[in-house]
């Protein structure tokens, strides 16, 4: 596995070896953190990380007996007390805990495992394929260099976001946190709308597909803001336009996903509160 110029974390301990948690670590080793500085505590991590642990990566069924410099919690948020509860000598008063459980407030962790410098993070799936993008919240504690480590760790899957205050997490887990379903089920609508129009199923799906990666690749890759990008595919009366004038009305599609957001947001705020 190739590396770029290495960094250090100190000893880090992952507390959880599923999709999100390898999909991290994949990060750090690529981005050149010492695979032998990691240690996954998962009874059954994801088979995927096979080739880490080969590559030096430790894996334990449970937390390590000596202090750790950062813990990354990527346990499901139901799963978290339990697991939180195994850490232990694992935990020192200069440990920074790093959560990726979704809905676990900073207050909950602390509650869990004393006050400790804690980021509470809300990546999203494309962090599967290093494309992802994370919102990020510090509590007082986090000085400078541990936002910064913080940073270096979470930007392993895609770029990061910190956000000023907690209650904007809420926010964050609504745009772009399950932000992938919207965009999962624009391209089943485009396809569905495909076959309705009279295209075979799975050429209808191939087009969607292909159109909703390469429209969000041409996006991060232009300097157009989206709105100019929309502009730029619309000829005046042509097909384009008489599509939007649809998706465009006062009940269109703007709208409805604002609703779709609040929705989401409101959620998000109820299961931080437990």
């Amino acid at each position: 596995m190739s590396q770029t110029s290495g960094f250090s974390a100190g000893r880090l301990t992952l507390l959880g070896g599923g999709n999100m948690g390898g999909a991290m670590l994949r990060g750090w080793i690529a981005a050149g953190l010492d695979p032998a500085s990691v240690t996954v505590v998962d009874p059954s991590p994801n088979d995927a990380l096979a080739e880490l642990f080969e590559a030096g990566v430790h894996h334990r069924t449970a937390a390590p007996d000596e202090v750790q410099d950062v813990i990354v919690l990527a346990v499901k948020p139901q799963m978290l007390d339990e697991a939180a509860s195994q850490l232990g000598a694992a935990v020192g008063a200069d440990t920074l805990l790093i959560s990726v459980a979704a809905g676990r407030t900073v207050a909950s962790i602390e509650g869990l495992l004393g006050a400790h410098s804690v980021v509470r993070a809300m990546p999203n799936t494309p962090a599967l394929i290093g494309r992802g993008i994370t919102g990020a919240f510090a509590n007082a504690r986090v000085d400078e260099s541990k936002r910064a480590l913080a940073d270096r760790l979470l930007s392993a899957s895609g770029p990061v976001e910190w956000v000023p205050g907690e209650a904007e997490i809420d926010m964050v887990t609504a745009v772009s946190g399950s932000g992938p379903a919207y965009v999962f089920l624009l391209a089943e609508a485009l396809a569905e709308a495909g076959v309705a129009a009279g295209l075979e199923p799975a050429l209808a799906m191939r087009l969607a597909r292909h159109t909703v990666a390469g429209a969000g690749e041409l996006m991060i890759r232009s300097t157009d803001e989206p709105a100019q990008l929309r502009r730029n595919v619309t000829s005046p009366k042509g097909t384009t336009e008489a599509a939007l004038k649809v998706l465009m009305a006062d009940d269109g599609f703007g709208p409805l996903l604002t609703r779709a957001v609040a929705a989401a947001k409101t959620r998000a705020e109820e299961l931080a509160q437990g």
